[in-house]
């Protein structure tokens, strides 16, 4: 075999520690975000709350000298030649001149001069993220580039039960609007296998579109058995319903079963969950602050920042300029640096939560003026495109943070949602379409309650086209019972 020498050139892409930092804060929710705030403080001695006592005078700096030396002391003992290339890494992935602000340099958010006596209302109740239990699971895994993104876009779209309420088809409509056929079925193609491997994850059953699939992704973890088959078979099989009447004679002709084993698949379904998500909201409910309140100005809606969830950070003056002149500062110069990187990323943050609410709100003018009725089909791809960022950044931005309205507060993923065709060539948003489908219930007679083809046929009659299964889907979503059951005896 001959051995030969060969020199090519090639490019790679690189997280740099700054940008992996800057990705991280942009998912965290405002309580992580805050969390993660405190450790840092903590941790780095040169950031600080802006908040905190004035910086002591030249009186107080022996005090401050000291404190620097015990801080450079713990940095040297505690370094390791992974955090010096780390630190290497930072030193060469930014510019100098991003990182040469004066002591003392503050950001506060584009409010900070905003009333101190705000008070948010309309505050939403939400638990624990199921989101960031199965990011932790996707990161350690070894992924492709898109393999991962397709994950987490199915991650993203999950519901706080757990469930998927779109498909992949649907789901790769919103997230790219304007791809042809071919690239919408590669897409279409990535999701799907996304949705196999987050329904791998714990807790088992999640990523299911529909409860009888939550179920079977349950059973199919447990040991083979007669029994668990049978149970599987009931679950695919859509016979639910008949269990839940019990109406064993149905179900034995169906299944081949007699009574006895329906009654123990039965006792084994009850053992399942049917809401696998639901497990990591809290006993007691947590009171979540919107990150962006809508405020009408004249006759349109803006995107303002709630004052009340900016940090207000600093780099604490007196230490870095002690470190500047200090000779034996190598030790502490990543700490200041990494401080400064963490003060920007924060600011980031915002300035970028902000742009996407802004857009998302002027799009969405008819729903802050008459609410769900006025929602028009938005997909990521749309804000994307404008303002010039990744549909993953835009994925990122909208999950988990939420928007004071006059309806109520919502999470920014909240409105986006395809579209349905209707008579005059334009579309209907399936949100908009699914607050009709509410309305059209609560509005029916309870003696002779709509079916699924009825309401099709009047929203048709509205001019939306709909199919009947559509339709029963939306039902299910809103958690409206079927005919049968919303009839009044």
């Amino acid at each position: 075999m001959k051995q030969t020498l060969n020199l090519r050139l090639s490019q790679h892409l690189a997280l740099t520690p700054q940008l992996q930092q800057s990705i991280r804060l942009l998912q965290l929710s405002t309580l992580e975000l805050q969390q993660e705030v405190e450790q840092m403080l903590e941790a780095n001695p040169f950031l600080e709350h802006e908040e905190a006592e004035p910086e002591p005078e030249a009186a107080s700096e022996a005090q401050a000298t000291a404190e620097v030396a015990e801080a450079r002391k713990e940095a040297a003992s505690d370094e390791t030649p992974e955090l010096k290339l780390d630190r290497e890494d930072w030193q060469g992935g930014a510019e100098q001149g991003d990182w040469d602000a004066a002591p003392g340099e503050t950001w506060q958010g584009s409010n900070s001069e905003a009333d101190d006596d705000f008070d948010p209302l309309g505050l939403a109740h939400v638990g624990i993220d199921l989101r960031a239990h199965l990011r932790s699971q996707l990161a350690g895994l070894s992924l492709g580039e898109g393999d991962r993104a397709a994950a987490e876009a199915i991650i993203d779209s999950l519901d706080d039960d757990g469930y998927l309420p779109e498909g992949p088809d649907q789901l790769a409509a919103e997230l790219d609007a304007t791809a042809d056929a071919e690239e919408r079925e590669a897409l279409c193609d990535a999701l799907r296998m996304g949705l196999k491997l987050v329904q791998s994850f714990d807790p088992a059953g999640v990523g299911a579109t529909t409860l009888s699939e939550c179920l079977c992704l349950q059973l199919r973890r447990e040991p083979p058995c007669p029994i668990r088959d049978l149970a599987m078979a009931l679950c695919a099989g859509g016979h639910m319903d008949l269990l839940s009447k019990r109406d064993w004679r149905r179900l034995g002709r169906l299944l081949h079963a007699d009574e006895a084993a329906l009654r123990e698949v039965q006792q084994r379904i009850a053992k399942l969950d049917p809401r696998p998500g639901a497990r990591f909201a809290p006993s007691t409910a947590q009171a979540v602050t919107p990150d962006v309140i809508a405020q009408r100005s004249g006759r349109r809606w803006r995107a303002v920042l709630n004052p009340e969830v900016l940090p207000k950070l600093r780099i604490n003056g007196l230490y870095a300029d002690l470190l500047r002149r200090s000779r034996d500062g190598a030790g502490l110069s990543g700490q200041l640096q990494e401080a400064r990187w963490f003060v920007r990323n924060v600011q980031q943050r915002f300035e970028t939560i902000e742009r996407v609410a802004q857009a998302v709100i002027e799009r969405q003018q008819n729903f802050f003026n008459h609410g769900e009725l006025g929602m028009r089909p938005l997909v990521l791809r749309e804000i994307a495109d404008e303002l010039g960022l990744h549909e993953s950044t835009i994925s990122r931005v909208t999950t988990q943070k939420y928007v004071l309205t006059p309806f109520g507060t919502f999470e920014l993923k909240y409105f986006f949602g395809s579209g349905l065709s209707t008579d005059t060539g334009g579309n209907a948003s399936s949100t908009a379409v699914r607050a009709l489908i509410r309305q059209m219930v609560q509005e029916e007679n309870p003696a002779a309650p709509l079916s699924d083809g009825e309401i099709a046929e009047r929203l048709s009659a509205q001019g939306i086209t709909v199919a009947r299964r559509t339709v029963a889907k939306y039902r299910d979503a809103l958690r409206i019972p079927p005919t049968a059951q919303r009839k009044s005896a």
